[in-house]
């Protein structure tokens, strides 16, 4: 599907950079990306007051090409202004006898040092699907967020964040979880985010209005 197919289906296009006339503040992130170790999935946004573009270079932090980590974030992702992403280039070894990262400075200490081995890999960032990370959140190396998370303002989150749960504070916590259990697993089976266009937008009153049973039973568009 191209973008003149958007226009003539009045679809939703997932390829523009600002989804809103006039306002700069809210991009979709894929479309502003570059980087090919950061991967963002269709509509999730990053607002920003400042300008969203900026992404990349701001809220991804410690991303050094050769540690070849990645960032990795689903559709339908809401990410507010302030969000930072701590990638493993950032971290300290603890298996030294001394955090103080010799690698990096081999060209002072010793040319035959691999400056990967001056912080532990923790692995990749992963955020699901339909994750709504709030204002000046912290996402720290290695963490993966499930489906339909909430990360509260400002939390520091150290740990993987289950599917639907609301986490806050420093470090990030489990509050509680948005839904009770079989509504949860209806959610993750439907995927309601991998839908067509059409089909979600056909099925959006029953997304927006919690009605579980009308989403089990979508109007019937592929």
């Amino acid at each position: 599907m191209n973008t003149s197919d958007f226009q003539v289906n009045n679809l939703p296009n997932p390829d523009k950079i600002y989804p809103r006339t006039y306002d700069d503040t809210i991009c979709y992130l894929k479309n502003v990306i570059s980087n090919p170790n950061i991967i963002v999935g269709d509509f999730t946004f990053y607002h920003d007051f400042n300008d969203p573009r900026n992404f990349e270079k701001q809220n991804v932090l410690y991303h050094y090409p050769v540690n070849n980590d990645k960032l990795i974030i689903g559709k339908f992702c809401s990410i507010a202004f302030g969000t930072k992403f701590i990638m493993n280039g950032a971290n300290h070894t603890l298996s030294s006898l001394s955090t103080y990262t010799f690698p990096v400075f081999s060209e002072e200490w010793d040319n035959s040092l691999n400056v990967t081995e001056a912080w532990d890999n923790k692995g990749d960032i992963v955020i699901g699907n339909d994750v709504w990370i709030g204002f000046e959140a912290v996402i720290m190396p290695g963490v993966h967020i499930g489906d339909g998370a909430i990360i509260g303002t400002r939390a520091l989150v150290t740990k993987d964040v289950p599917p639907y749960s609301i986490v806050g504070g420093v470090p990030a916590k489990v509050i509680r979880k948005r839904f009770e259990h079989s509504i949860i697993e209806d959610l993750l089976n439907l995927k309601w985010w991998d839908w067509s266009y059409e089909k979600i937008q056909a099925n959006i009153a029953a997304i927006q209005s919690g009605d579980i049973d009308s989403l089990k039973k979508p109007k019937n568009i592929r």
